[in-house]
């Protein structure tokens, strides 16, 4: 298990909502693919969650990450932060989920499972440590969540999260727990 530091504060990912990538189980890491129809609705009902504190919201610059920002945050600022982004799957980006390489394998002309570590690292550490006290939204991706998990929780990489489900990250000790909202 890694034993990266932990983050200042809780925090909490929201995966896109679907895409037609998802819909389609093709590899669509910094691919930039659209909302499904099912997608925007999953981002929209996010809209109607209270949140128990006050919130700063980020998102990754693909415009699926974007669009699910806009429609379950309407008329909220957010910023962009290229830390948040999919990883770049290289020559598999397009093809199926079933050639999709072992995670810990680096595609040729894509970024490692431990870059993206290192970069998920710094990405939400800084986030946290600049919110000014509120709780950080990061509406990202699949990879983000498993990366965070990596550094943070049971050091396993584990499922894929769920599309526009919110899931809190919090400091227990010397380690997170993550649980879905």
């Amino acid at each position: 298990m890694n034993t990266a530091p932990l983050p200042s504060q809780d925090f909490c990912l929201i995966r896109h909502g679907e895409t037609t990538a998802n819909a389609d189980a093709i590899i669509a890491g910094v691919t930039d693919v659209p909302l499904t129809q099912l997608g925007r609705d999953q981002a929209r009902a996010l809209s109607q969650r209270t949140w128990s504190k006050q919130i700063a919201i980020y998102a990754s610059p693909m415009s699926r990450a974007q669009d699910t920002a806009r429609l379950a945050f309407a008329g909220q600022h957010f910023k962009l932060h290229s830390g948040l982004r999919e990883r770049d799957w290289g020559v598999f980006e397009g093809r199926p989920l079933t050639e999709q390489p072992l995670r810990e394998d680096t595609p040729d002309q894509g970024e490692s499972w431990s870059d993206m570590i290192m970069r998920v690292q710094a990405a939400i550490t800084q986030i946290c440590t600049t919110s000014q006290g509120k709780i950080p939204i990061l509406v990202c991706h699949s990879g983000i969540i498993r990366a965070a998990r990596v550094l943070w929780t049971t050091g396993d990489a584990g499922q894929r999260p769920p599309n526009a489900t919110p899931i809190i990250f919090q400091r227990t000790g010397t380690k997170m727990m993550e649980k879905n909202l």
